[in-house]
């Protein structure tokens, strides 16, 4: 008779800091046993009849301390089955995204990295970082729950740069990421303009999600 393997639910979180001009990651330190006080991605043990996108906003309000309201979309990214990736035997991992409003976090909270310079983390979760990174670049300007949840209800062309360069690795051309814009449906291009720039130039476009 095989025995039946614990499925556990471990969730990438995103938000976009306008400051840092960067998507960022939650982490969060562990406070059992194994790897207690290491950093790691939110994580539960997937309840008995529990739906996956419930069991991932338990985890970003339990583990993260992000609050529920907060959470603005969430959705299923990968599946990894490596026997041997919890030491306490085996678990699946089913590893899914969630978006976070930084409008409505509350002060602390969890720790917040830049995609780009992850620090180690407990398990298998810098794999599971770094194998998910292409589906999330892929999932942006295609995915409209992922998109609108990362950038919000309106934002700029130089937000949207950024947040494609934090996703993808590369800054794109700014007239052929409108063009990708102008297509994703939903997306608006408005006749406004951001505040001017600092340093002068043109000020950029906004873009609006319609109701």
């Amino acid at each position: 008779m095989i025995e039946s393997t614990l499925v556990s639910v471990d969730v990438v979180v995103l938000r976009f800091d306008q400051t840092a001009r960067a998507v960022l990651l939650g982490v969060a330190p562990r406070a059992l046993a194994p790897f207690a006080g290491d950093l790691a991605l939110p994580g539960v043990l997937l309840g008995k009849g529990e739906r996956l996108r419930d069991a991932s906003r338990r985890a970003v309000t339990g583990k993260l301390g992000v609050p529920d309201g907060a959470v603005t979309a969430t959705g299923q990214l990968a599946m990894f089955d490596e026997p041997s990736r919890d030491p306490r035997g085996p678990t699946l991992s089913i590893a899914l995204w969630a978006t976070v409003d930084p409008a409505r976090l509350d002060d602390g909270g969890p720790t917040w990295t830049p995609l780009a310079t992850v620090p180690p983390l407990a398990f298998d979760h810098n794999r599971i970082v770094a194998d998910c990174r292409p589906l999330l670049a892929d999932k942006l300007w295609r995915d409209t729950a992922f998109t609108a949840g990362l950038l919000g209800q309106e934002f700029t062309t130089a937000q949207a740069l950024d947040v494609t360069e934090s996703l993808t690795g590369d800054r794109p051309y700014p007239a052929n990421l409108g063009r990708t814009m102008d297509r994703v449906p939903g997306l608006e291009r408005t006749a406004q303009h951001a505040a001017a720039l600092p340093k002068g130039g043109r000020p950029p476009l906004v873009w609006r999600w319609n109701p």
